[in-house]
């Protein structure tokens, strides 16, 4: 595979491919009449596909992935200059003056002493570039349509730049058990649906504050965390087929037998 400097020509190509697949008269009708709103589900998809490779550490998955994301970028470029709203140039300038100014310490010799100076500058580049966009309030500009536990993640930094925050992780572990104490008290009282999954959402905010000041992204545990769910049932199907069981005729104990089964064999491999 190319380690070799970008090739502008293979941009301009790309560029061109999709300036002719919009063509009014001799594009492709279904690439002609998307919008951004259209666009929104696959440029999410493509995202995803993205995360999956990587988490399987598939090489040539991400190269391809990373390739139908670029697609989608040129995509929304392309319906934006044909509105004369912005162009795919327009893009890459931005993003590359927006690394220029957020790294001072390397396109203008500035010096920090630690990288918690480095850190306290990056985010007040970026207070200064939310004032610049008249974006207002503690938590502007983060997206309402971000994932939850990666948006509930920001909304928690954000407050703690501002000091309310935990001193340590473990100052969290009980409030974790007083939400989830919370929970089994709202059950135990039968209360409404809408109490109860109030009180849930407050245990999955206690927890994605934990991760964070262990510096774990929550989104990300949680994706690994069910990948490695999935394939310990994909296991447990296996197991109980080699005793001629389905999943739909096993019984809960013998789920369980294979499950501890799978278990044991992901321990011996690591």
């Amino acid at each position: 595979m190319s380690t070799a400097a970008p090739d502008s020509s293979a941009i301009q190509q790309l560029l061109s491919i999709m300036a002719q697949l919009r063509d009014p008269e001799r594009g492709c009708p279904w690439d002609r009449k998307q919008t951004w709103q259209s666009l929104l589900p696959y440029t999410l998809e493509e995202t995803y596909e993205v995360a999956d490779a990587v988490d399987r550490n598939d090489t040539a998955a991400v190269c391809d992935e990373l390739g139908d994301l670029l697609l989608q970028i040129v995509f929304m470029a392309q319906i934006a200059k044909e509105q004369g709203l912005f162009n795919f140039d327009d893009i890459a300038r931005g993003i590359g003056e927006k690394l220029i100014r957020r790294h001072p310490h390397v396109f203008d010799n500035t010096v920090y002493a630690s990288e918690a100076e480095q850190k306290q500058a990056w985010e007040t580049i970026k207070l200064a570039e939310r004032v610049e966009k008249e974006q207002k309030g503690l938590f502007a500009g983060i997206p309402e349509a971000m994932p939850a536990l990666r948006r509930a993640q920001k909304v928690q930094k954000r407050a703690a730049q501002v000091g309310f925050d935990w001193e340590n992780w473990q100052q969290v572990v009980p409030k974790v058990h007083e939400e989830l104490d919370e929970v089994a008290e709202a059950v135990a009282q039968q209360e409404s649906f809408t109490r109860i999954e109030e009180e849930m959402g407050d245990v999955l905010l206690a927890a994605s504050n934990m991760a964070r000041m262990l510096g774990v992204d929550a989104e990300n545990a949680l994706r690994i965390s069910s990948r490695k769910f999935e394939k310990r049932f994909e296991r447990v199907e296996e197991l109980l087929a080699q005793d001629q069981l389905s999943l739909e005729a096993a019984t809960l104990r013998q789920m369980d037998v294979a499950w501890e089964a799978a278990k044991r064999e992901e321990k011996a491999k690591t």
